[in-house]
């Protein structure tokens, strides 16, 4: 690519990327991702679109957005020209990338039918098809197999706690040091949505865009090949060089890189020859000093399936794991991903989504872009009664038969006290108060009865249970900020 077809491309990838976050996520999946670059002819910038009623929508709807987005990035575009067509600017051919170092990464994300960014350059059979695969098995523009590498997805954007802090910190090692003793490989495993492929991606962006001291990109810093490809695209990689009898081809591209990274390693299980040649070329790097990072949802030793051989090897190095997300790192997430997009969301909607999704911070995200493109589309302001609305097949999804010891667990983590104070003696106001809001809420929320709702509660009359319903009730009448507790715990119990 030259310089000039790479400087578009980037700038391609900054317009897309800005104009995702002005119209959000779902609106920008229906009617923007297909959307490709044909090029840059004098002063008018041509964009496919592979229908025609997408042509039409898109000129009508982003026309204009388009445009502007266009002159801010290159000052000669005079015109935007939105035609049909699956054309696109260049062929990229592999899963693997490699970023030259000192070049910025785009301002925005790099969607997956993009152009891929000027750092990113295919690193298997040059820049064209190889020439023994048969005309069928040669890569099209629509089934480009690379991953350029996300911008977004930089230590400084990771959110660390306790859950993820080990594997944080053996990452940014393994960035600074590649192949330090006892980093070599480094594996990082975890279930979905916990930041393994957000790390892999960090590591990849800092080896390949160094800075210095000061925060500076470092033109002193030996450049840095890394190459970064699912199980999944190895594998494909490794068929495809077997059937067009370029296997010794695909051998030396792989092993001359500094860094490898593999994600998902658990998509070979099953695959034998893959395993083998994975195998080989895992001993070839370690051998030359070369690093390698691996991910997996399992740690190498429950990984049954892959060849005994194979799991020691991956052992061997560091192996690091992300841990289900805690309350305060859900909230930390949310609060940072509400201060990057510039839309207000009032604490209690974030204390409601960090109770409501617990499993997957990817769902996590997923649900506050939502809220906030409703918020931009309709000129809402986001609350509780909005979450709800919106969010109503993730909250069903989640939801579950409510019981008095989930409501006495939430109750305790809302008010700081320990879940025995549900079921102790103490009378203390800190204590009693929130135990006589589990009562009331198992009341509103179960079929118990109130003797029943008693002894869970260490054993108490149901005259209790009852004083304690007409307590918070009265409670909630005179109090606002008290009953907005009592309400925001009920929408996270029973949505």
């Amino acid at each position: 690519m030259s310089n000039g077809e790479g400087q578009l491309a980037v700038q391609w990838a900054r317009v897309r990327g800005r104009l995702q976050s002005e119209v959000g996520d779902v609106e920008y999946r229906t009617w923007l991702r297909q959307m490709t670059l044909a090029g840059l002819d004098g002063d008018e910038v041509t964009v496919r679109l592979p229908t025609r009623f997408l042509r039409d929508w898109v000129r009508s709807h982003y026309g204009d957005r388009l445009k502007s987005l266009w002159q801010a990035e290159n000052d000669s575009v005079r015109r935007v020209e939105i035609r049909v067509g699956n054309g696109v600017q260049q062929q990229v051919l592999t899963e693997t990338v490699s970023i030259a170092p000192h070049e910025s990464p785009a301002a925005g994300p790099v969607p997956a039918n993009d152009v891929a960014p000027a750092a990113t350059t295919a690193r298997f059979n040059g820049s064209k098809p190889d020439e023994r695969a048969r005309p069928e098995e040669r890569a099209k523009p629509e089934e480009r197999t690379d991953a350029p590498l996300d911008p977004r997805f930089t230590f400084d954007s990771f959110i660390v706690g306790k859950p993820n802090e080990f594997a944080y910190a053996c990452a940014r090692r393994v960035a600074e040091k590649p192949a330090s003793q006892g980093f070599n490989p480094l594996f990082l495993y975890g279930g979905v949505g916990l930041g393994k492929t957000h790390l892999m991606h960090a590591i990849a962006w800092q080896l390949t865009h160094p800075v210095d001291a000061e925060g500076a990109p470092d033109l002193q810093a030996r450049p840095v090949s890394v190459a970064y490809m699912s199980a999944e695209k190895f594998m494909y990689r490794f068929i495809a060089a077997i059937r067009s009898q370029s296997t010794m081809e695909f051998k030396e591209q792989l092993r001359s890189v500094d860094v490898l990274m593999i994600d998902d390693l658990q998509f070979l299980i099953g695959k034998d020859a893959t395993q083998e040649e994975f195998f080989h070329t895992f001993n070839a790097l370690v051998d030359a000093g070369k690093q390698i990072v691996v991910s997996a949802d399992k740690s190498p030793s429950d990984l049954s399936g892959l060849e005994d051989r194979v799991r020691t090897r991956l052992g061997c190095g560091m192996v690091a794991d992300l841990h289900a997300t805690t309350f305060e790192l859900r909230m930390s997430i949310l609060e940072s991903k509400a201060a990057r997009a510039g839309v207000p969301v009032p604490p209690k909607v974030m204390e409601f989504l960090s109770h409501k999704i617990t499993t997957n911070v990817r769902e996590l995200e997923g649900a506050l872009n939502r809220l906030i493109a409703h918020a931009n589309l309709f000129g809402r302001n986001v609350t509780l009664e909005a979450t709800q609305e919106v969010l109503h097949d993730i909250l069903k999804a989640h939801d579950r038969r409510v019981t008095i010891e989930e409501i006495q667990k939430r109750v305790a983590e809302h008010w700081n006290i320990r879940l025995s104070d549900m079921s102790s003696a103490r009378r203390a106001r800190a204590v009693a108060r929130p135990r006589q809001v589990a009562m009331y809420l198992a009341k509103q929320l179960t079929s118990r009865s109130l003797p029943e709702i008693g002894r869970k509660f260490g054993n108490r009359d149901h005259t209790t249970v009852m004083h304690a319903v007409s307590r918070v009730s009265e409670l909630m009448e005179r109090d606002a900020a008290f009953a907005e507790d009592v309400e925001l715990l009920r929408r996270m119990l029973e949505s």
